[in-house]
């Protein structure tokens, strides 16, 4: 199996509402169904319905239940933008779990969860690169003293 993600779907319980949350964020999508599809870099983040999502994938829905032991995370090219993106989530809906701030890495970042509750950390870390069409670039951990 080759080791990146194409897409992350998000079991949401309003689509049109999870569609416009996503929207203002300046994420657009397409429409095909009940289901809406964002391009994200070269991945794609989907959005479906929580049940029917659970039903495909015969899984136990937790909702309610709490953390779910999955964060989404944004990397940025700067601090400001993560000011402005958590700005931007706040604007559209979103809980902020976390305001913005130093991290122990030496990065920036806060935490908001979407309309459904899926999390997601908004962080901008001076040790990973960002390509021009926003892919992230792993360091070599293998120089540092703990990249065993």
């Amino acid at each position: 199996m080759e080791p990146r993600v194409s897409l992350i779907t998000l079991g949401v319980s309003d689509l049109a509402a999870s569609r416009a949350f996503y929207e203002a964020l300046g994420w657009h999508g397409q429409q095909v169904e009940e289901t809406v599809f964002i391009q994200a870099g070269g991945s794609a983040l989907v959005l479906w319905s929580r049940e029917k999502l659970a039903a495909d994938g015969n899984l136990p829905d937790r909702h309610g239940d709490g953390f779910g032991g999955i964060v989404l995370a944004h990397n940025t090219r700067s601090r400001a933008a993560v000011d402005a993106i958590m700005a931007d989530a706040a604007s559209a809906g979103a809980t902020i779990t976390k305001p913005a701030t130093e991290t122990f890495y030496g990065g920036y970042a806060g935490f908001f969860t979407d309309l459904d509750g899926h999390a997601w950390e908004i962080a901008h870390n001076p040790g990973f690169t960002l390509t021009q069409s926003g892919e992230l670039v792993l360091p070599d951990f293998a120089g540092s003293q703990d990249g065993t």
